[in-house]
């Protein structure tokens, strides 16, 4: 017969109450739906705080191998879609432990022994996200190893460079490639000092301040593949900053995304031609038979708000929390999922389109001839023979405007027409008037030069490993 309790209650901890949760209540406060994604690192966890409690004395050999048994049992019904989950059973870890007590009986209940859902979960959530930088770091590899093929393949190809998004100095497509990975380059930085930094094992933190068992947190730690045990029980089982500290690095990785996508998207353009993407990442149009959108690079883009979205929601949701743990923490889950999730996609996404981006060099050229892009190199031409910078800036603008008024570019002027405009300018000058004469004397670390794009690509090559 069930005792009065069972009867205004069937939850686990609900011996102090004296009536059933509301049926509203319970499913609002339930996380279950979405916390199973936890439910495989649950199980790791379990696996190894019960063989912890057993070399440590505080349960039998024969629970640990039960235990360990009814858990093979569970994490198969969760690979194999066979595991019911209930809502009054709130959230992953209670319907894990509640189908361990179904299946092996008392052993099941005393896995609890010295621990609590707040280190339980506060552990999960790192090797859950450890594991997901892992597979993130992956794809962002993959990801540079294609931006730096393509920068070896147009390592001499010209294109402009833009300020302003103005035609500012020539450049080649090969460069301007490394320079989207220097960016990816500090990203993965960025996610592997985070992996670092979450690298501490909270289990054995139980509640807020620890447990009276004689345990053995080193050895958990060890066996989940941690540096090392959390060092304060109220801090390991309260804060979220490992979260949010991905969902910046995240945040910071899909603006750089998102402007790699604005490029593509200008340059695909009509108005600049500079670049095709295959057929195979982009859409039409259900009314303009003409259209070719580039809706890969454009979800890439709007998907950047997204995770800049859940950073500033996992930081509002914290900031208020006095120690320790607070239900509040329920709501870091969904944002910190979808954030992997979206990073994720997004790289595999560009990591498949970009070794597929065709240039269109012709295009690149024409484009680079437009607005004077040598007009620097003319001024540089002229300080290198004793006239000083400003004097000579002041000498080019007279040489641009005079270009621009005939309508050419200013390698097209007379020789005549330029030695008016400065004696120091000799018919040597043509040679760095041409687009491959401005490329080509950028020859240091960083330049632009065909031979610094391949040399910069195999560094960056040999970084990858």
């Amino acid at each position: 017969m069930a005792s009065s309790i069972e009867n205004k209650t069937s939850q686990t901890w609900g011996g102090r109450f004296n009536e059933a949760t509301d049926a509203f209540v319970q499913e609002f406060t339930a996380s279950y739906s979405f916390d199973n994604v936890l439910a495989q690192y649950d199980i790791a966890g379990s696996r190894a705080h019960a063989s912890m409690l057993g070399a440590c004395g505080i349960i039998s050999d024969d629970d640990v191998q039960t235990i360990m048994q009814g858990l093979d049992q569970i994490s198969r019904e969760i690979e194999n879609g066979e595991f019911t989950w209930a809502v009054e059973l709130e959230d992953v870890h209670m319907n894990i432990e509640a189908r361990l007590t179904e299946l092996v009986g008392d052993a099941g209940k005393r896995l609890h022994t010295g621990r609590s859902r707040n280190d339980q979960v506060a552990t999960d959530i790192r090797l859950y996200l450890r594991e997901a930088i892992g597979r993130i770091l992956e794809q962002l590899a993959r990801l540079q190893l294609g931006l730096i093929d393509q920068a070896e393949r147009y390592a001499e190809t010209i294109m402009p460079g833009f300020t302003h998004l103005q035609v500012a100095q020539p450049v080649t497509f090969g460069h301007h490639l490394l320079a989207w990975n220097e960016m990816l380059t500090r990203d993965a930085g960025r996610l592997k000092d985070c992996r670092n930094r979450l690298n501490q094992c909270p289990l054995g933190a139980a509640a807020l301040a620890g447990t009276s068992y004689p345990i053995d947190r080193d050895m958990t730690s060890a066996a989940l593949g941690f540096e090392q045990p959390t060092r304060n029980s109220l801090d390991s089982v309260s804060d979220r900053d490992f979260a949010i500290e991905f969902t910046a690095a995240a945040s910071i990785t899909m603006m750089h995304l998102s402007r790699m996508a604005e490029e593509m998207i200008l340059w695909t353009s009509a108005q600049f031609r500079l670049v095709e993407l295959p057929d195979r990442f982009c859409t039409g149009s259900s009314i303009m038979p003409q259209k070719k959108n580039p809706d890969v690079p454009e979800l890439v883009r709007g998907k950047a708000g997204r995770v800049q979205g859940h950073l500033v929601a996992l930081i509002t949701l914290m900031k208020g929390q006095p120690l320790a743990y607070n239900k509040d923490n329920q709501e870091d889950k969904e944002p910190l999922f979808d954030s992997v999730k979206t990073l994720y996609d997004s790289i595999l996404a560009f990591a498949d389109l970009i070794p597929a981006i065709e240039a269109r060099p012709t295009e690149m050229r024409a484009a680079a001839q437009l607005g004077q892009p040598t007009a620097t190199d003319l001024a540089d031409y002229l300080v290198k023979r004793g006239l000083p910078f400003r004097d000579a800036h002041e000498v080019v603008g007279g040489a641009v405007a005079l270009a621009e008024q005939r309508g050419i570019d200013l390698s097209e002027l007379s020789l005549e027409e330029l030695v008016d405009l400065s004696d120091l300018i000799s018919d040597d000058v043509y040679d760095i008037l041409t687009l491959e004469g401005s490329v080509a004397a950028r020859n240091h670390t960083g330049g632009t030069a065909p031979e610094q794009v391949r040399q910069a690509a195999k560094a960056a090559r040999a970084e990858l490993g």
